[in-house]
């Protein structure tokens, strides 16, 4: 496995300035955004399609330093029943697809989307109760008549570029559970897969360990996000998980995004990494750091610091013992 980061993280900075950061900070990979809410800061996707040389230059920069690009990403709702940015998120994820294709990128991660629960519905709706009746059969009407039919299509498209796809486990999205995930899976073709990101199981009560084992098993974790969150019992008790308050009211908030260690300690951390190596997985940990109490610089540098001490990057050896 690889350390790595989503780069989103440094968009204030230049590509070779952020190259150079993640190198010093002795990083292996990163993950870079090529549109949707991710935003394209350090990739101008439109450029490298048009250009074999722009796209060697550009992927020099990265080798040079002892890099690899593990994933492009794309985030957005290409489902939204706002045509506009359903457009918009589904021109950025095949220009995306092709591009990595061409780059030799092994992943593109984005989000499963969510429409309406309707036809004529103009905001996404995300059922999280089977009643009364009509959430049921709103969450029936989605998959079948929306999910089901975009992935099909664009599962065979990632397929047919060599590249797979990592759909990022996120509430407020079709696709945000193991279960979830393998059934979008089974529906459609084994390019679809997850870019698990624990922070988004904890506060739903999943174990991201138990997690692991369940979807390494379908050989469907395509990508990894490193991010922690903080459960405040006290909160909970009082706004439940699905907590609506901002991020920023982090004194009353059910549950907080933490950098990588501050929300679950390093044994547990230890705990993901060996199920991720135990279950198959070999490509990239990539950070990702949307702490609300910590500075980009400190919350990014005690990730990198607390990933390195439970890291396992070298292939396993022979067992003399046995």
């Amino acid at each position: 496995m690889k350390l790595g980061v989503f780069t989103v993280l440094f968009s204030d900075k230049s590509f070779e300035k952020m190259l150079d950061h993640c190198q010093a900070s002795g990083l292996k990979a990163v993950e870079i955004g090529t549109g949707g809410y991710p935003g394209n800061a350090h990739c101008d996707v439109d450029e490298l399609l048009e250009s074999e040389e722009k796209r060697n230059e550009y992927l020099d920069k990265v080798h040079a330093r002892g890099l690899t690009i593990s994933a492009f990403s794309c985030h957005g709702n290409p489902i939204s029943p706002d045509e506009s940015f359903a457009q918009e998120s589904h021109e950025a994820f095949v220009k995306t697809v092709k591009l990595a294709s061409l780059m030799g990128v092994p992943v593109v991660n984005t989000f499963s989307g969510t429409p309406g629960g309707h036809e004529n519905d103009t905001a996404p709706n995300w059922p999280v109760t089977p009643w009364p009746e009509e959430y049921s059969n709103m969450l029936e009407w989605q998959w079948n008549e929306k999910l089901i039919p975009y992935w099909k299509e664009q599962g065979k498209f990632a397929e047919d570029h060599g590249v797979k796809v990592g759909l990022e486990l996120h509430a407020g999205f079709l696709v945000h559970t193991p279960y979830t995930m393998l059934k979008l899976r089974e529906a459609t073709c084994d390019a679809i897969g997850a870019n698990l990101d624990p922070s988004h199981l904890w506060w739903q009560g999943i174990d991201p360990v138990a997690a692991i084992k369940i979807l390494g098993n379908a050989d469907a974790i395509h990508h990894f996000h490193a991010k922690d969150t903080y459960i405040d019992q006290d909160n909970v008790n009082m706004y439940g998980l699905t907590d609506m308050q901002p991020y920023s009211a982090v004194k009353t908030r059910a549950w907080s995004f933490r950098s990588v260690g501050y929300g679950h300690g390093v044994q547990e951390w230890s705990n993901i990494i060996s199920a991720l190596r135990t279950y198959g997985y070999d490509h990239a940990i990539s950070i990702e750091h949307e702490d609300p109490i910590m500075s980009i610089d400190e919350g990014f540098s005690q990730a990198v610091k607390n990933l390195k001490a439970v890291m396992i990057e070298e292939p396993a050896a022979e067992m003399w013992w046995a």
